[in-house]
């Protein structure tokens, strides 16, 4: 078996349903004018946590500023943030009837005074005023590292923050060059200095070794983070970061057997895992 055969084999399998469910969610997402990682991202899990009336809305566009190598969400010029979006997203979840929602966004490196943390923190207060029984968890970007945007995002009191730091930092530059990996983990220890239950995630799949995700579930968990989740990275198009190997189910439960004994509170580990998949078994697991 040739090389290219080798490493594609065991490709998971991707769920497909069109519940009624699955048609109220996609309507009330119609109806606010939201945009949802499900789509932009093409996420794998897009039909089983529809169907389960679970969505991650993003806000701030449907444009990032960031051209990361494994991510479809397009890349370019975004328009100015929309002022009734955090009201929109907060009555879409109202409607929708959550009880856990995930918020997340593009990278917006163009609005400096901030990168977008005014509509982030908004985001939060308004879902806390028309949902006060949903808790909120927000995956942001970076911020470039500012400390008074994170700051500003901290004190909005989400109930989770999550920021990815998508990978090991070996293959870090490959992947995400305009990110920094060690700028990743300072928001992360951020975070957790300001006490929120914090949570990251890393894909697998892009030429690490298990030696490099163990170290790397080290070094987190050292931080203080308390969730963390593992899963196989999918090539998108064609023009994104060729897959390197499927990982089998076998090392995925070693991965999460591993991360519960150096001491994360909770694992999510398996093949079409991603930073929100079952957040809302999570998030009722540890709050």
């Amino acid at each position: 078996m040739n090389r290219t055969a080798n490493r594609l084999s065991g490709k998971p399998r991707i769920r497909l349903a069109h519940s009624e469910d699955y048609q109220f969610v996609h309507e009330i997402v119609s109806t606010f004018g939201l945009t949802t990682v499900c789509q932009e991202a093409r996420c794998p899990n897009l039909h089983e946590c529809w169907d389960r009336r679970t969505a991650t809305i993003m806000i701030l566009g449907d444009t990032c500023t960031r051209s990361c190598g494994f991510c479809s969400v397009k890349t370019g010029e975004p328009q100015l943030p929309d002022p009734k979006e955090p009201h929109n997203t907060a009555r879409a979840v109202k409607n929708m009837g959550l009880r856990h929602v995930v918020i997340t966004s593009v990278d917006r490196d163009d609005l400096k005074e901030d990168y977008g943390a005014d509509i982030w923190t908004e985001t939060v207060h308004q879902i806390h005023h028309h949902a006060p029984n949903c808790t909120v968890e927000i995956l942001t970007p970076d911020f470039q590292g500012n400390i008074h945007a994170l700051q500003k995002v901290f004190e909005s009191a989400p109930d989770i923050f999550s920021h990815n730091i998508e990978c090991v930092e070996r293959i870090s530059r490959q992947v995400r060059p305009q990110a920094n990996w060690q700028r990743s983990l300072e928001v992360l220890k951020f975070s957790v200095e300001y006490g929120l239950l914090t949570k990251t995630g890393i894909m697998v799949g892009l030429g690490e070794t298990k030696e490099d995700v163990i170290q790397t579930m080290k070094h987190v968990v050292e931080l203080g983070v308390k969730i963390f989740t593992v899963g196989q990275y999918l090539q998108p198009t064609k023009n994104h970061i060729p897959v390197d190997r499927y990982v089998n189910d076998e090392e995925f439960s070693e991965y999460k057997n591993i991360g519960l004994n150096l001491g994360f509170s909770v694992v999510e580990s398996g093949a079409l895992v991603r930073s929100s998949y079952h957040a809302d078994v999570q998030a009722r697991l540890i709050l």
